[in-house]
């Protein structure tokens, strides 16, 4: 196991190393200069060359990538454009908020689809079975945004039960508490959990009934042993693959959800920073913010792939 994880970890650098490549030659070959935000409407041909000089943006692109890379292998991601803070402190401000989001929506999607679809499955064709399939289209074909102002509008508009936009942090001197961080969140995890759970339990459902059809399965049963076992012992455990699988996949579809739910909530994370860097075309923050995302991304799929050896051992050899 040791070699294996050894092996990944080595193979996370050439991907890293390509991610940062295309991210940066993609943000320096397309439409727009930083300068000229900096400077403003009524800068100057030269204002707009000077701060073009002071930013590094008249070196080669080879160079200027020598650079960013050289910082980043020393934990620098440089200095942001227009906030003129360095993008590491920007990232550990906006973190708390994002990850909060993103841990909270998972594990309400979690605890709710793989028992939904475990109990769809085992009564395939019922009630619960076509009431899963139909939430689980609507809940593909609704966008996240649109969930998120529905939710608004009934729960913190018209009933006036939740708040609308913000955030409350969990840690920190100006942290009031878990009631009220939980509080502020129920709306935006509701509206990316909904998508997730309708994910996650289609996946399951179909991975059970599968596993049900096994002659395990049969035999178990004809050995007396009780429906509750059977479900969770054998044909969930039998299952757990695909559903890790689809829950992994899931964290990384998450990172386009947060930007979007960020933005409709005003939640100060990483996905409000990465949308007014890209509108001020801050090259370092958009950088940063991206490569640490693929770094998360890539651990996340190793962690998935480690626990195969503990879900299943055969793959062991």
């Amino acid at each position: 196991m040791l070699r294996f994880l050894m092996q990944r970890l080595l193979a996370l650098i050439p991907v890293l190393f390509t991610v940062a490549i295309i991210v940066f030659l993609i943000l320096r070959l397309t439409p727009g200069d930083p300068a000229a935000v900096i400077a403003g409407n009524n800068a100057t041909n030269e204002d707009i060359d000077r701060i073009r000089e002071q930013l590094g943006l008249t070196k080669p692109l080879f160079t200027q990538f020598g650079i960013w890379l050289s910082g980043v292998l020393q934990g620098d991601l440089g200095y942001s454009f227009y906030l003129n803070k360095p993008v590491t402190e920007l990232i550990a401000q906006r973190i708390e908020p994002t990850l909060s989001l993103a841990a909270g929506t998972m594990l309400i999607a979690v605890c709710l689809a793989v028992p939904l679809g475990t109990l769809a499955a085992w009564r395939m064709g019922g009630w619960l079975d076509r009431i899963l399939s139909g939430f689980a289209v609507a809940g593909f074909s609704v966008p996240v945004f649109v969930i998120g102002y529905v939710l608004i509008y009934v729960f913190a508009i018209e009933l006036q039960w939740l708040p609308v936009q913000g955030y409350r942090r969990l840690f920190g001197p100006s942290s009031q508490g878990v009631g009220a961080w939980a509080y502020q969140l129920v709306l935006p995890w509701i509206s990316l959990a909904t998508i997730y759970v309708a994910l996650i339990a289609r996946v399951t459902r179909a991975s059970v009934s599968e596993a049900l059809t096994e002659d395990y399965i049969r035999t178990a049963r004809a050995k007396g042993v009780t429906e509750q076992v059977v479900l969770l012992r054998h044909a969930l455990a039998n299952a757990a693959v695909p559903i890790v699988t689809v829950i992994g996949i899931g964290i990384a579809l998450l990172i386009g959800g947060v930007v979007v739910t960020e933005t409709v909530y005003a939640i100060p994370g990483l996905g409000s920073l990465t949308v007014d860097a890209v509108l001020n075309r801050d090259f370092p923050v958009i950088q940063g913010v991206v490569l640490f995302f693929s770094v998360l991304y890539v651990l996340i799929n190793l962690l998935v792939d480690l626990s195969y050896l503990w879900l299943d051992p055969r793959i062991r050899y």
